[in-house]
């Protein structure tokens, strides 16, 4: 794979990086949201992509970027720097738990490591991005509720079983409520294999939406394709 990806409003070198531009980091950042966010947090944040992408979106908004790979910190940092955003980015090395504010995050996102419970990868930089056990997201939503401001959003990409979890069990017993699901599916007729959930301080009711990733083999969707049109030069 290349090592630098091209957007169309910015460049992500990705060469130190352990894990690399994916599709669930570009649907995560093309479809977080929330107006008038002056305040943004994106936990885990790798390459930098997401990053870049919300603050392309959210042209006045600042955005945090923590990292607890070093190198990938750097990496995301040298992007940020490269960018026309550069002022309003900032890298953060080490955990989210040590995040300090004196601010609440209107919108924070996270495409997190997922696989809890599994063989771990022999790759220690890739184990550390990609695994991880199931305290990591209690500790994520502890930090969610005592950071995001009263009317912000909490945006993360999930596979669908752990996303049913968080939903079902994790919030029940924090002050937190799920309002959004994306669910995405790869092909046609095939069962969804990530969720994006939105979770917000207050309540309300639930709004399910679908998006498919290929209409066939090798030929992406329509909407797949308008929401990435933004962001690829190839749309």
């Amino acid at each position: 794979m290349a090592s630098i990806f091209k957007f169309k409003q910015f460049d992500v070198d990705q060469g130190d990086c352990a894990m690399k531009i994916n599709t669930d980091g570009v649907i995560l950042g093309a479809s977080a949201f929330q107006a008038n966010a002056r305040r943004i947090l994106d936990v885990g944040t790798g390459t930098g992509v997401v990053a870049l992408m919300l603050a392309q979106r959210h042209p006045e908004a600042f955005i945090d970027a923590v990292e607890i790979d070093e190198a990938a910190s750097r990496q995301a940092d040298y992007n940020f720097r490269r960018s026309c955003f550069a002022s309003r980015l900032r890298s953060i090395t080490g955990a989210f738990q040590d995040v300090e504010t004196q601010h609440g995050y209107d919108l924070i996102v996270s495409n997190p490591p997922f696989y809890t419970n599994s063989l771990h990868n022999p790759d220690p930089r890739k184990k550390l991005a990609k695994h991880t056990d199931e305290a990591f997201f209690e500790s994520l939503l502890d930090f969610v509720g005592k950071h995001l401001s009263p009317d912000g959003k909490f945006q993360c990409i999930l596979p669908v079983a752990l996303a049913d979890k968080m939903i079902g069990n994790m919030l029940a017993k924090r002050a937190l409520h799920f309002r959004h699901r994306l669910s995405i599916s790869s092909y046609p007729g095939e069962d969804p294999i990530r969720s994006l959930i939105t979770i917000q301080k207050d309540a309300g009711d639930a709004v399910q939406e679908d998006l498919l990733i290929y209409q066939n083999r090798g030929e992406h969707t329509m909407a797949y394709r308008t929401l990435l049109k933004p962001y690829f030069l190839a749309y």
